[in-house]
C-alpha cells in the first residue's frame, strides 16, 4: 500500500478508524475564511471578566492576582449532587443518569494580552504544577471519577474570552472518550505486559518521521492516526499515570517542550494558533488502571492558513473521521518552522 492513495488508519485509543485522503490536499478552496483576531490586546482590559480586580458576571470580584488564579466556573456545565431523582418516560430505549461534578477556571496569567505560548518555560511549569494540584485534590474526592483539564484557545474554537485561561471539569463518571482510551490501555497491558503508549512511542522514535520535537523526557508527535491537520500528542518517555507521579525534572522538561511546540504552532501560519488541548490522566474511580500513560493532546483546526480551517461535517459527522494532509507531512512542516517566539515586553 502506498500512502499517497486513500487508506484508513486505526486509532487504538479511541477504538475507531480514520479515512486518510492525501490526494485531496491540493483541492481548490472557495469556502469560508476565518477572520484574524485583533493583532494587539491591552495588558489589562477593564471589561474582561478574568482580569485582576474586575467584577465577573455573577457579581464576584477577582482578587488582584499576580500569577495564577483558579475559581469555580460561574456558568458550570456540571453541578454538585442533587438528591432529587430524574423523572423520565419509561421505554426500553430511554436511559439517563445523574451527571454531577465540579467545573473550574484556571487563569494562566494576569495579563490580558498574553497566551500560554507567550509565557516563559518557568511560568508554564507553574501552570503544570497547578494542573497537578487540582487533579490531586479533585481525584481524591469520593464523588469524582474523572478529571479533565483542557484549554480552548481562540474564538474559532469557541473560546468566549481571550484572556489566557483553561478549564477543569471533574465528573462523577468517566466520559466516553477517556473511558475508551483507559480500557484500551488496560486491555493492551493485560495482553502484552507492556503499556500501549510506551510501545507506540518506541515505534514512533524508531520511525522518526512523525516526531515534531523532543527532549530527554518528552516527545511531541503527530500521531499516526491523527484526525486534525496539525494534531500533536505529547508523551513522557517514562511512564506515569498522572502528573503527580512525575519527577521534578520531568515537569521542567514538559514545560520546555510544551513551550517549543506552542511557538512552532504560532510560527506555522504567523498567527496566534487556535487549538483545543486536553490532558489525559488516569481516572479516579477506584480502579488501578494499570498500563495508563499520561498524555497531552492538541487539536488545532487550521488547515492551510490562518484563515482556512478544517470542518467536521458530512461524511465525518455521519460515517467516520477523515483527513487530507498526511500526518507525516504535517510533522515535517512543524519541524521546519522556527521554535523562537516573539519578544514580550
Amino acid at each position: 500500500m502506498t500512502l499517497d492513495r486513500p487508506h484508513r488508519r486505526w486509532n487504538p485509543l479511541r477504538q475507531e478508524w480514520i479515512l486518510v485522503s492525501p490526494h485531496r490536499a491540493a483541492r481548490p478552496w472557495l469556502g469560508a475564511a476565518e477572520k484574524a483576531p485583533p493583532p494587539n490586546r491591552p495588558k489589562y482590559d477593564s471589561g474582561c471578566y478574568l482580569c485582576p480586580g474586575n467584577t465577573r458576571a455573577n457579581g464576584m470580584q477577582n482578587p488582584n492576582y499576580t500569577e495564577l488564579f483558579v475559581f469555580e466556573n460561574d456558568f458550570a456545565a456540571l453541578l454538585p449532587p442533587d438528591q432529587s431523582a430524574l423523572e423520565l418516560p419509561s421505554a426500553p430505549f430511554i436511559k439517563a443518569e445523574a451527571a454531577d461534578g465540579i467545573c473550574r477556571v484556571v487563569c494562566f496569567s494576569p495579563r490580558h494580552d498574553l497566551t500560554l505560548t507567550d509565557l516563559s518555560a518557568t511560568a508554564i511549569e507553574s501552570v503544570i504544577n497547578c494542573w497537578t494540584q487540582q487533579y490531586s485534590e479533585l481525584s481524591r474526592r469520593p464523588d469524582i471519577a474523572h478529571t479533565m483539564i483542557f484549554e480552548n484557545k481562540g474564538a474559532i474554537m469557541g473560546c468566549s474570552n481571550p484572556h489566557p485561561h483553561g478549564q477543569i471539569w471533574a465528573t462523577s463518571y468517566i466520559p466516553d472518550i477517556p473511558l475508551r482510551s483507559a480500557r484500551a490501555q488496560a486491555d493492551y497491558v493485560q495482553a502484552h505486559g507492556r503499556d500501549l503508549l510506551g510501545d507506540y512511542l518506541d515505534w514512533e522514535l524508531r520511525a522518526a518521521e512523525r516526531i515534531v520535537c523532543a527532549n530527554s523526557e518528552w516527545v511531541a508527535v503527530v500521531p499516526f492516526w491523527a484526525m486534525w491537520p496539525f494534531e500533536v500528542t505529547l508523551l513522557p518517555r517514562r511512564g506515569a499515570r498522572h502528573s503527580g507521579e512525575l519527577h521534578p525534572e520531568q515537569v521542567a522538561a514538559w514545560s520546555e517542550l510544551l513551550q517549543q511546540l506552542l511557538i512552532r504552532y504560532d510560527n506555522l501560519f504567523d498567527c496566534s494558533f487556535p487549538y483545543s488541548m486536553g490532558l489525559y490522566q488516569a481516572p479516579s474511580d477506584g480502579q488501578s488502571w494499570l498500563g495508563f500513560r499520561l498524555h497531552q493532546v492538541f487539536f488545532p483546526p487550521l488547515l492551510r492558513s490562518a484563515s482556512v480551517k478544517k470542518f467536521i461535517a458530512g461524511f465525518e459527522l455521519c460515517a467516520e473521521p477523515q483527513r487530507d494532509l498526511l500526518p507525516e507531512q504535517a510533522a515535517a512542516r512543524l519541524r521546519e518552522v522556527s521554535a523562537v517566539g516573539r519578544k514580550i515586553s
